[in-house]
């Protein structure tokens, strides 16, 4: 069907309501925005939908959120009548339309005879990992668009070990939604009438408290934070979203007597009126804390995105400023804080390792390694981390003390198998405590771990590519790498070509082939002579390239040239 088709067919469908319709209506003259609603529907994959809101196939709405349940729906009633009696938990942030889109989604659920754990009221992304395995769900649904802007909405799948939708059956839902029909082939139910009958369960208070319990099992060293929690200050932010709640009480149950919260971004309100971006990457977004900081003479600065899956810290300097500590540093600093807290208290299990995505620092290997733990990888996403997890600990290999992934997502413990924020709140905060204990702030810490450890610096570029000429631009960008993989950049030879897409590793000044455990992913590294590694990969829920530049040197400057020095090339792949 053309995109002029899709959009009579939606225009003239009376599933819309007068207000869709009349959205439709006005851009009847405006072919180009048409044509991006309508299009194509938006993909479905390993981490769901994700798209700006607003009336189309190309757009989140309750029709397109319909449409990809009833196509989960059928997956899971494929699994057979055990599988579906276990049934699906359902949650969301704080975001625009996301409590109508769960309860939408509930409905499609319990229209098809399959069971829902709906969540009152929004909750953080990870507490509905954690009720998918609590409950013994067959899967999970959760709304949210994590830190993007204010525009967007999504749709996160969970499966039954908690983790995000395994690729095997994100394509399934992916095959199911191009054979239905968006409206005719969608069976629901009215809401009130399933909560009747007992086919949507409302959930509350009671998971929070077997969550909580959880992520208070992961504190190591109690002591220090009740030892420190007269003088020890730190500001909180949720960024109006998910985490508002959950966080401070996790952070008074730690022990902690000072936590400030940014009065202005604890109003939950999806149009995050008080930043561009919730995004805890952005260090703009914290103006407002590092002012209440400076003002209450803090000198830890934490804050979680709207779904609280991501939290990233600042802290002061002796130079009485305060600076971003990166997604990194950040997992390094904990690792390294969380192999020194274990063995003081004798937490530490037999076998101990760490996980890391490919696109994360190498310092987080060097910390793993120099103090006698296994560190591996995992492609970007936390369902490779908790599935490496899950099969190094079942064969009795290892067992994993962390995983994490530089853009500020951290998983400790059994409970959850995605990144959750809260735990990470509570760790971050003790590890603040105990370096607090010792007289240093954490930017003390990084600075004698790169002294320890070496000098790493690493920067992630993102080669935006927008609308339709976008996705095109995208894939040549990734087809000519393949087709004239470079032998030299920015001027320094490469050392190992290495393509995650089939394994395979090609040394350069030999020409021999090899292969690596990982592969299946559209990504490409490029191991350079200098000791730095070069990643570039395709975002896989938004219209970008991402480059990763993972450097490390004697120093600091030779890392930051190095770094500046790639960065440059990177530039030059937009074309």
């Amino acid at each position: 069907m053309s995109y002029r088709e899709n959009y009579e067919k939606w225009l003239n469908s009376p599933a819309l309501s007068a207000d869709e319709k009349a959205e439709l209506e006005a851009i009847k003259n405006d072919e180009k925005e048409i044509e991006s609603r309508f299009f194509d529907q938006l993909s479905f994959g390993t981490a769901g939908l994700r798209g700006t809101m607003g009336v189309g196939l190309y757009r989140m709405n309750i029709h397109v959120i319909r449409h990809a349940t009833q196509a989960f729906a059928q997956v899971i009633l494929e699994e057979g009548p055990e599988a579906v009696k276990r049934g699906v938990a359902v949650c969301f942030d704080c975001r625009n339309n996301s409590d109508l889109f769960a309860k939408e989604a509930a409905c499609v659920m319990a229209g098809n005879d399959i069971p829902v754990r709906l969540f009152e009221s929004l909750r953080p992304t990870p507490e509905l990992s954690f009720a998918v395995r609590e409950y013994g769900c067959i899967a999970g649904i959760n709304v949210t668009a994590s830190h993007n802007p204010k525009e967007y909405n999504g749709y996160k799948v969970y499966w039954e070990d908690g983790a995000q939708l395994p690729p095997k059956h994100a394509d399934e839902v992916a095959k199911k939604m191009k054979e239905l029909d968006v409206f005719d082939c969608v069976k629901t139910m009215d809401y009130d009438k399933a909560v009747a009958e007992g086919k949507i369960v409302i959930m509350g208070a009671e998971t929070d408290e077997k969550f909580l319990a959880n992520v208070m099992e992961q504190v190591n060293d109690k002591a220090v934070v009740e030892k420190m929690a007269d003088t020890f200050k730190m500001v909180y932010t949720p960024f109006h979203g998910t985490g508002y709640k959950l966080i401070p009480e996790a952070l008074k149950r730690l022990g902690m007597k000072h936590v400030i919260c940014v009065p202005e971004q604890m109003v939950i309100d999806g149009d995050f009126p008080t930043v561009v971006s919730p995004n805890p990457e952005n260090p703009e977004g914290f103006y407002l804390a590092v002012d209440l900081a400076k003002k209450n003479n803090a000198d830890f600065i934490l804050g979680s995105d709207p779904d609280a899956d991501r939290v990233g810290i600042m802290v002061r300097t002796k130079d009485d400023d305060f600076v971003v500590i990166s997604g990194n540093q950040t997992g390094v600093l904990l690792l390294d804080y969380l192999i020194g807290a274990k063995q003081r208290t004798g937490k530490m299990p037999e076998k101990p390792v760490a996980l890391k995505t490919i696109v994360t620092t190498e310092m987080a290997r060097k910390v793993a390694e120099v103090n006698g733990l296994q560190c591996y990888d995992t492609f970007t996403g936390f369902k490779f981390l908790a599935q490496k997890k899950d099969q190094l600990e079942s064969s009795g290999e290892g067992n994993v003390i962390m995983s994490y992934e530089e853009s500020y997502g951290y998983m400790l413990g059994d409970y959850v198998r995605d990144k959750d924020a809260v735990s990470a709140s509570v760790e971050l905060t003790e590890m603040a405590a105990w370096y607090a204990s010792q007289g240093m702030t954490l930017y003390d810490a990084l600075q004698a771990l790169f002294e320890k450890y070496g000098y790493y610096g690493e920067k992630t570029m993102n080669l935006v590519m927008p609308g339709l000429d976008g996705l095109k631009k995208m894939a040549d960008l990734m087809a000519n790498l393949r087709e004239k993989p470079p032998v030299e950049i920015a001027g320094v030879a490469v050392k190992e070509q290495k393509d995650y897409k089939d394994g395979s590793v090609v040394n350069v000044a030999d020409g021999c082939k090899s292969t690596m455990e990982l592969s299946g992913s559209n990504v490409l590294r490029y191991e350079m002579a200098d000791g730095t590694s070069l990643i570039v990969r395709p975002s896989g829920t938004e219209p970008k390239v991402k480059v990763y530049i993972l450097a490390n040197g004697v120093t600091k400057a030779e890392c930051d040239e190095k770094v500046a020095k790639y960065a440059a090339w990177a530039e030059t792949l937009k074309g």
